[in-house]
Parts: structure tokens; sequence; C-alpha cells
């Protein structure tokens, strides 16, 4: 295995790929939450997202909408924002529940929640 890897433009060689229930709730999270930015959204139907992709910083995180055919599947995530405690703070007003308080950790400020969807969300600053 060489250096011969090819990923296309603006992806990365790992992303996450969450399906979850109201999928397009997740992705308004992630906006205010994250800051996140909907690079593409393709929709089933009027209600229902297929398949989306939103950036986190440079980071490509895709999501989709639960079915029959496709259960839910969260994650555990890890994610550096610029106010580790800001972002804590507005996880927690949009109904995510703390795992781990934010505290001064040798790598960073940095505290867990589990938001709304199930995923599970390590949120760290450098400071």
């Amino acid at each position: 295995m060489g250096n011969n890897l090819q990923v296309p433009e603006n992806y990365q060689a790992v992303m996450p790929y969450l399906i979850l229930q109201d999928a397009g709730t997740f992705i308004k999270f992630a906006k205010q939450v994250f800051d996140a930015k909907v690079a593409l959204k393709e929709m089933r139907d009027k209600d229902t997202i297929m398949h989306a992709e939103i950036k986190i910083g440079d980071s490509t995180v895709m999501v989709a909408e639960a079915t029959a055919d496709y259960k839910s599947q969260t994650a555990g995530l890890f994610v550096y924002v610029k106010d580790a405690d800001a972002a804590f703070e507005s996880a927690l007003e949009l109904g995510s529940e703390i795992i781990l308080e934010v505290s001064d950790k040798p790598y960073g400020r940095s505290g867990g929640i589990k938001d709304p969807f199930g995923n599970t969300w390590w949120i760290t600053s450098v400071v």
C-alpha cells in the first residue's frame, strides 16, 4: 500500500456517514453548534433527506434520513471548535445531554455531549 490513494477534491479519506431520524433537524443543530455549512443536499421527497454533506471546518460529515431499509446509525465524533464552552452550551440549549463537563485537559479544553439524535461529540478547543 503506497501513497497512491486518490480522494476527490473536498473530501477526506475517512468521513463519518450518519443515518439519523430527522436528518434535517440534525443539520440545523450542526449549523448552530459547529458552524457547519451545507455542501450538498439531495432529497428523496420534499421532506426526506436522501443524502447530505455538511462541512465542519475542513471535514465532511455525510448524513441521511433513516428509513425501513437503512436503520439509524449514530457515531462518536471528536470535533475541534473555536470555543468549546460556547459550543457545549449551544448543544445543551438544543437538547443535548452532558456526558462530561467541559474542563481543561492536556490536549485542550474539552467536554462531551450526546446530541438529541444519538451521536456522542467530544467538543474541544485548543488553549
